[in-house]
């Protein structure tokens, strides 16, 4: 089992996660502040989190997701797929 370590944002995983929310954003057809629209926050909600700069946890991916109508499994496997390839030797 892989060892717990400490909340970071600048944790490989946690930078392949915000890239795939951003493709699928992108992917969506949607600018940042579209989607903040959408979701009832201000731009910089999605500014910070697609640079990294908020932690965002699962209830709040699922909500993301929605928006892209993209459920969270179908983004946990597109995700889990990029990890691989950009974790892997």
């Amino acid at each position: 089992m892989p060892e717990l370590r400490a909340k970071s944002i600048y944790d490989k995983a946690y930078l392949v996660l915000v890239e795939c929310l951003r493709k699928a954003r992108l992917e969506a057809g949607l600018t940042q502040a579209q989607l903040a629209a959408r979701l009832g926050v201000d731009q910089s909600y999605v500014s910070k989190y697609e640079r990294a700069e908020r932690r965002l946890d699962v209830i709040e991916v699922r909500t993301v997701c929605r928006e892209f109508n993209l459920s969270l499994v179908d983004f946990v496997a597109r995700f889990e797929r990029q990890l691989k390839r950009k974790t892997s030797p």
